[in-house]
């Protein structure tokens, strides 16, 4: 439990936002160079949950535009067979409460899990909306079936879940992925609302290190991309 004056980050992601998944090797090389000083809170997005509505073509041709400039600026790898499917309900949903299942059973485990889905479901096309598949991966990545399907099921994840929503929409955050920096007894200050590579994030969380007082509103950087909610 970090103290109210204790500077951290909180990053807004979604499991099934692209720009997060080519954000994966940013927030890691952020965790290891800023982590033990300004640790991480990993908060689900909720990019399309609850989406009801399959894909249709304009939709995945839409989707895949994005993806291929995800690839273009982070390198990242897609499984464009994803696009073959019919009829997928791109609902981000579940795979943001298996990710808040998974830190209710292992708190700390948040970034690792996240990245375990993001792979599963960009590089592998592994279907994120689906209980079984989100049980193997839980599994796989170490929880028992019961740890893990307990904490997925629990009335304590609807409330943690809907409170990860709630924080989204209370601070403003449109765009994943989202970066804020601070303290509860201080304010939390815009590091970056969309992607952005480490190099250009690096000075702003230099100065967040060293600042005695934070400013309002974004801190300097290159325009970014994102995912819209």
């Amino acid at each position: 439990m970090l103290s109210s004056d204790t500077r951290q980050l909180i990053y807004f992601a979604d499991p099934m936002c692209s720009w997060c998944w080519g954000f994966s090797p940013v927030i890691e090389r952020i965790a290891k160079g800023f982590g033990k000083d300004l640790p991480i809170r990993v908060v689900m997005g909720g990019l399309r949950a609850g989406n009801t509505v399959p894909m249709d073509q304009a939709m995945k041709n839409d989707i895949e535009s994005h993806w291929r400039h995800v690839h273009e600026r982070s390198k990242q790898p897609f499984d464009y067979a994803f696009f073959d499917r019919d009829g997928f309900v791109y609902d981000t949903g579940p795979a943001c409460r298996a990710l808040v299942a998974a830190r209710r059973a292992s708190p700390g485990c948040e970034r690792a899990f996240l990245k375990t889905l993001h792979e599963a479901f960009y590089k592998y096309g592994i279907d994120l909306t689906d209980g079984v598949e989100l049980m193997q991966l839980a599994t796989d990545f170490g929880f028992t079936s019961e740890q893990f399907s307990q904490a997925f099921e629990g009335d304590e994840c609807s409330i943690e879940l809907a409170n990860d929503f709630s924080l989204v929409l209370n601070n403003g955050i449109r765009a994943f992925p989202a970066l804020l920096g601070g303290s509860e007894a201080d304010r939390f200050m815009a590091i970056t609302h969309g992607f952005k590579s480490f190099e250009d994030l690096e000075p702003s969380l230099n100065r967040l290190l060293s600042a005695d007082t934070l400013p309002n509103g974004l801190m300097p950087g290159a325009p970014s991309d994102h995912c819209v909610t």
